[in-house]
């Protein structure tokens, strides 16, 4: 696969094809989540979106090129939630900010359960490993940042295994099918502290 073909053609400029844009990228997402990839094509792409394969075809040349903009953008929502979980952590204890930043790493995998394996299983064959790799950097940076704050002894080394320890047991219970973040939010917090203390 050309690694053009995962990118849009363009980027909308005006209000209007920012509309369609969107919509592009919303029917898409509701078509990953009720049945994953088995019925995802440009062609039904568009049909939900009520957009011609003409017009689907001027900002998105390919379904990988659709599904790698749905992926970039849960992508910086994720990013966007941790980093803003921690800009308040000098006027805050540690407990509250380990909260915050636990709150959007649930919210984030439990908001959507089938689209998050969906997108994970097409990350596996979309040529996406520098970004990946960036984004695993960018998530442990801002958590060794905060438990840098509140002096943690290897910060960055601590932060690689809370993340991915927090991983694993986010992603278990989404496959398992569970859907109460509070619930989720009770475990997570109690692997955080066991773990760093």
């Amino acid at each position: 696969m050309k690694s053009t073909s995962i990118n849009p053609r363009k980027s909308p400029k005006q209000a209007r094809a920012r509309v369609t844009f969107d919509a592009i990228l919303e029917a898409a997402t509701r078509i990953l989540q009720d049945d994953g990839l088995r019925k995802f094509n440009t062609n039904r792409v568009a049909e939900v979106a009520g957009v011609s394969v003409g017009t689907l075809y001027q900002y998105f040349p390919t379904k990988e090129a659709i599904l790698t903009e749905i992926i970039r953008q849960k992508r910086k929502l994720m990013l966007d939630a941790l980093t803003g979980a921690t800009q308040d952590m000098a006027q805050e204890r540690f407990e509250e900010t380990l909260d915050k930043l636990l709150r959007a790493a649930v919210a984030h995998q439990l908001r959507w359960p089938k689209l998050a394996r969906t997108l994970e299983y097409a990350e596996a064959f979309l040529p996406l490993e520098h970004e990946t790799d960036a984004l695993k950097v960018a998530i442990v940076e801002t958590v060794a940042a905060f438990l840098a704050h509140h002096q943690h002894d290897t910060p960055v080394q601590t932060a690689r295994d809370l993340v991915g320890a927090l991983r694993g047991l986010i992603e278990s219970a989404g496959l398992s099918g569970e859907t109460d973040p509070a619930a989720m939010l009770i475990r997570a917090r109690k692997l955080s502290l066991g773990y760093l203390r």
